[in-house]
């Protein structure tokens, strides 16, 4: 990670926080992680960030205190829309950073855009990103509040998805983040109370599908755990 590019990060975020839109949204992806030493507070955690794009879930149904037209508020940052594919998809471009809006998927899902008319932009929607806007925490950074998905939550929806990456570098990336983060969570009985608590609220295809992929990954110390406090 590199100085400037967290300088972007905490400029856009006091931006998107003075205008009342981050109550809303969760941070999610790897940047989550970043933000997961503030919640630690040992000065053990030290996540390895290389990534352009920070994504925002806004959890459903949306709400917002009032209308922001988040591209034009970051405008002046050096942001630039851009429509992706044939879909529409909005993501706010800049050299050093990829500013992305996703919603979770419901029922049959959709084939467009999710309108978000509040924001000035649209979201994409997803599987599976309800489970971390119902599993969420809040820290204080910079003098600002924000919502990070729990990490609990963040490790057990990357091992729920990572097979899924139609890369295999995304999938080995993202299965290496669930693992570092269940490992260090381990640690902490605090913590353990709170995989135990969040494990147990998941479909039971979803938990099986979490120990499958942690066989796979050849993790049998966390299946024990996971099935010991399940």
């Amino acid at each position: 990670m590199e100085k400037n590019q967290l300088n972007l990060i905490l400029r856009v975020l006091k931006k998107m926080y003075a205008s009342e839109v981050l109550d809303n949204l969760v941070i999610v992806g790897s940047w989550a992680l970043y933000f997961y030493q503030y919640y630690f507070h040992q000065g053990e955690y030290f996540p390895d960030i290389r990534t352009r794009d920070i994504d925002f879930l806004v959890p459903l149904p949306p709400k917002f205190k009032r209308n922001v037209d988040i591209p034009l508020l970051l405008k002046e940052f050096g942001f630039i829309v851009h429509h992706g594919g044939t879909k529409g998809y909005i993501r706010l471009d800049h050299p050093e950073l990829i500013v992305e809006f996703l919603i979770p998927e419901m029922g049959k899902g959709r084939d467009t855009p999710y309108p978000l008319p509040s924001l000035g932009l649209n979201a994409q929607p997803l599987r599976f990103l309800h489970f971390l806007a119902e599993h969420t925490i809040t820290i204080e950074h910079e003098n600002m509040k924000l919502r990070l998905p729990h990490p609990a939550a963040y490790a057990l929806h990357k091992l729920i998805i990572f097979d899924r990456r139609r890369t295999k570098d995304k999938a080995e990336k993202d299965s290496k983040q669930a693992i570092q983060l269940l490992q260090y969570l381990e640690k902490n009985s605090k913590d353990i109370r709170e995989i135990k608590t969040i494990f147990s609220t998941m479909h039971k295809k979803w938990q099986k599908t979490v120990l499958e992929n942690l066989k796979k990954l050849d993790e049998e110390n966390l299946i024990q755990l996971l099935v010991k406090i399940s």
